[in-house]
């Protein structure tokens, strides 16, 4: 059995791997990683020089594929394209974002058939609680009863995270490339401003180059102690730069996981984050640096540069032992890798995952 990755938005470069930072391109890269053999399901057909293979949808051999389908409201037609060479085709859903994303009811109907008729794999337990929501209200009681859902934490590859790097100036990191309405980065802006009043600060706001010209972007870069720029040219920069990062102030009113939070925490920095329910389900209990307002943001942020090692304490009197350690055992990718790989082998046969 073969798996094939289904994501619209993949673009493969000229050397054979799939293109792009943002959270899709980053999750089909490890998709395609996880599965060995697999192929990306897209314009076609194209076999790279570093051995991947792209094969349209209708190209895809049915009987002994597995198609992953990243863009899970879409799986229904999958189904059908599949179907008119094979009874039984075999489709997965991928949900790696949240669900409330989706307000329309055209939107929300087509996830929850979707997600009911399908097996459907989530990033995280709170977007499969989500999911199970969507597939109960929007469901007939019959598919409903009968849907497959599994989750884990898409974690971190442990390898990547560098020691810390001390810098003169602590540095505040906008801990999302994009600067979409749920991100709330005008809230993010007047935090960091105010605190840039009372003491020393570096912002850096690394984006992907669609929100490199926004308003937000602009009125951030016209700071002088703000620094707007493109995503980092590899992972070992990206992580370079998490290395030498003081603490990030989360403002999103919404995540299905919040891997850029996971990797900056991971990576030693400090993370203030809003009274939300994602951050619950996200920090252990007692995480100390939640704000309910701007005000508290402030003052919490503020502590975070002036006294990270003292906070760095704090965090870990939260957990038993060092509170990075802890944290990386519990979003390592490994856990990912055999999770996923048992639930296609689960869902489809062990001969799914060869």
């Amino acid at each position: 059995m073969t798996v094939a990755v289904r994501y619209d938005e993949a673009l493969v470069g000229p050397d054979g791997r799939v293109a792009g930072r943002d959270a899709g391109s980053t999750l089909v890269r490890r998709l395609l990683r996880v599965f060995p053999g697999s192929f990306l399901v897209g314009p076609g057909p194209r076999r790279y020089p570093g051995g991947l293979e792209v094969l349209p949808l209708e190209f895809v051999d049915a009987a002994s594929t597995v198609v992953v389908n990243m863009d899970v409201v879409d799986s229904v037609s999958v189904w059908q394209t599949l179907h008119a060479h094979c009874a039984e085709p075999k489709v997965m859903n991928f949900v790696w974002w949240s669900t409330s994303q989706m307000e329309h009811p055209v939107q929300r109907a087509a996830l929850g058939l979707s997600c009911a008729l399908f097996p459907t794999f989530a990033n995280s337990q709170r977007t499969a609680s989500e999911v199970r929501e969507v597939v109960t209200a929007w469901a007939v009681p019959p598919l409903a009863e009968k849907a497959r859902v599994a989750w884990v934490n898409l974690g971190v590859r442990l390898e990547h995270v560098q020691p810390r790097v001390r810098t003169d100036v602590p540095v505040v990191l906008y801990p999302a490339i994009y600067l979409s309405a749920r991100k709330r980065p005008e809230l993010f802006v007047d935090v960091v401003e105010r605190v840039a009043r009372r003491t020393p600060i570096r912002v850096e706001a690394r984006l992907h180059e669609s929100h490199l010209v926004s308003e937000e972007a602009m009125r951030l870069s016209s700071r002088e102690w703000a620094w707007v720029g493109p995503l980092t040219a590899s992972r070992e920069d990206y992580w370079h730069a998490l290395a030498r990062t003081t603490a990030f102030l989360a403002t999103a009113s919404e995540e299905s996981y919040g891997l850029s939070y996971v990797e900056a925490l991971m990576a030693g920095a400090i993370g203030v984050f809003p009274d939300r329910p994602w951050v619950h389900a996200l920090v252990p209990a007692g995480y100390p640096w939640v704000y309910r307002d701007g005000h508290e943001a402030e003052e919490m942020l503020l502590r975070a540069v002036t006294d990270p090692e003292g906070c760095r304490r704090q965090l870990d009197a939260t957990v038993p032992g060092e509170f990075t350690g802890w944290w990386a055992a519990r979003h390592d990718d490994g856990r990912f890798d055999e999770a996923i790989m048992a639930r296609a082998a689960e869902w489809f046969g062990a001969d799914a995952v060869r």
